[in-house]
């Protein structure tokens, strides 16, 4: 597989010595590129790995500065460090989206600045770090990229993902059962629409259609959210 320059110059944007150059191409390579190319690797299993990487830093930094505070207020804190809004934030910074290998139609549809891409080619070059450089380089690199939105989220200056917003509305008085059920998905592996429905209590209370199943998600509980917000008002 060919390495493209901008593999190199994002390398160096990022300033972490990744010696296996064809990892980091892999986390920037998208699904859409991968099926018009025979062999090609995509990030998609990085992504699975990523999210767990950053999900386990920000958890043990989060207990080492803010223990005290209880574990419910570590999992907010946490969700929205983690939260794919905060992950588009730090893409941007990086400018990543000009550097993602894509598809032409992908790029065309507006591949490049789409949320639910950049965010999971995010955790997909932390997942490469993690496999060449280990776990005590990764950490660095996560907290010092993502120390911004650490301070912003201990602030409470964030704005909460819908799916978040949705669950601290519905259970300001008590719990509620909140499910996010994939109805259907259409289209081709590299232009894929997931539809999802959300159920409060067994009972459908909104739907969102997006290209991720988080996306889809974080559409159904807008809806929602929104609803409720109009009723309110």
């Amino acid at each position: 597989m060919k390495i493209r320059n901008t593999t190199i110059e994002l390398k160096e944007k990022l300033n972490v010595d990744i010696k296996d150059i064809k990892l980091l191409q892999t986390a920037i390579t998208h699904s859409s590129y991968a099926n018009q190319k025979k062999g090609v690797e995509y990030n998609e299993t990085l992504e699975f790995l990523g999210d767990s990487v950053l999900q386990l830093v920000i958890s043990q930094y989060l207990y080492n500065s803010c223990r005290k505070k209880g574990e419910g207020y570590l999992t907010r804190v946490r969700s929205l460090i983690v939260c794919e809004n905060s992950l588009y934030e730090i893409a941007k910074k990086w400018d990543l989206g000009s550097y993602l290998t894509m598809s032409r139609g992908e790029e065309l549809t507006g591949g490049r600045t789409r949320v639910s891409i950049l965010s999971d080619a995010v955790e997909a070059i932390i997942a490469a770090i993690y496999l060449d450089q280990g776990l005590e380089i990764a950490e660095k690199f996560i907290l010092g990229n993502f120390e911004t939105v650490i301070e912003k989220a201990l602030r409470n200056e964030i704005i909460i993902d819908y799916k978040t917003k949705l669950q601290e509305t519905l259970q300001k008085n008590g719990e509620v059962s909140i499910v996010y059920n994939l109805v259907k998905f259409e289209g081709p592996p590299h232009r894929r629409q997931f539809f999802v429905e959300v159920l409060v209590n067994g009972v459908s209370k909104g739907n969102g259609i997006g290209y991720s199943k988080k996306e889809a998600e974080q559409n159904a509980a807008k809806e929602v959210v929104l609803v409720k917000e109009k009723n309110n008002g």
